[in-house]
């Protein structure tokens, strides 16, 4: 069958390398080789997919429901082979080969249509967390991945440089910064995170009720994991009159039942959501912009 990237992934992939990288146009070979390799029975390309990844569902030889998943070398799947590979299958989908070759990853099927975010708020909320907190072991000795200072160092410079061109938001992005280093200077501890977390990465399972996928894991401190939670379905809290004491509401309930501390939960909230708002005025996102900012001008 024919690979056709779905559009939100050539969408996502432009923003990141608006000079684009050969990926794309190789990956039709490559999914047709992944498949050949493994001699797999293609179903369809799954449908909008993610941002940072092609996502086929498959069937082995045996006609075992699996998924292939191909991604270009800047999403780092040997980063989240390795992360997988670490947890096992607890709290996240599971490896199904113990090597990744030419950024495919051979993962257990889970259902591709259901995530928490079909379940009420506030239910959705409780068992994302719960999942979150499985995946918070103690990474691998000699382990391959970034830490928390390393990735939002890359970011802050990104940041700086944006207020260049839009000055109106220097003030935001001078508080989400001094946060960074107030919160670098002494983290907590040192977990394997999974370094994108959010309601639309928890997918139901047979092995497992709810189970994360898609990681971009990084070394650090659990309240960077949980910060991207705290913004989960932003676009409601900006609608809603009471949008603000929600969202400092949101923020005490879930450090409360991850045992982790208030304050700093909201200090990362506050750095990544500026970052993705920064971000997202830099490639002409302006409505997700704007959301973001002022979802951050609450913290």
């Amino acid at each position: 069958m024919a690979f056709e990237p779905p559009q939100r992934l050539v969408r996502a992939l432009g923003e990141t390398a608006p000079d684009g990288d050969g990926w794309l146009e190789k990956l039709p070979e490559v999914a047709q080789q992944a498949v050949a390799l493994r001699e797999l029975t293609v179903e369809r390309v799954q449908v909008p997919g993610g941002r940072s990844s092609l996502v086929v569902l498959v069937r082995r030889p045996d006609g075992t429901p699996t998924v292939l998943k191909l991604a270009p070398p800047r999403a780092r799947p040997e980063s989240e082979r390795a992360a997988l590979a670490h947890w096992g299958g607890l709290g996240a989908v599971q490896l199904l080969e113990p090597f990744a070759s030419a950024g495919a990853l051979l993962l257990e099927r889970l259902h591709p249509d259901v995530s928490v975010r079909s379940l009420p708020e506030a239910k959705a909320l409780l068992e994302a967390a719960g999942t979150l907190r499985r995946l918070w072991v103690e990474p691998p000795a000699g382990h391959p991945f970034e830490t928390v200072a390393e990735r939002t160092g890359r970011q802050a410079e990104a940041m700086r440089s944006t207020t260049a061109a839009h000055a109106d938001v220097a003030a935001l992005v001078d508080a989400a910064v001094a946060a960074r280093e107030s919160l670098l200077a002494a983290p907590p501890e040192h977990r394997l995170l999974h370094g994108t977390f959010r309601q639309s990465k928890v997918l139901a399972g047979e092995r497992m009720p709810w189970l994360a996928v898609g990681p971009d894991p990084v070394v650090g401190e659990c309240a960077f994991d949980l910060a991207r939670l705290v913004r989960d379905r932003v676009e409601d809290l900006i609608a809603s009159p009471s949008g603000a004491p929600i969202t400092r509401r949101r923020v005490k309930r879930l450090a409360e039942s991850l045992d982790v501390d208030q304050e700093r939960l909201r200090g990362w909230t506050l750095f990544r959501a500026v970052e993705s708002g920064v971000r997202a005025l830099r490639v002409g996102r302006s409505k997700d912009a704007e959301l973001l900012l002022e979802f951050a001008g609450w913290l």
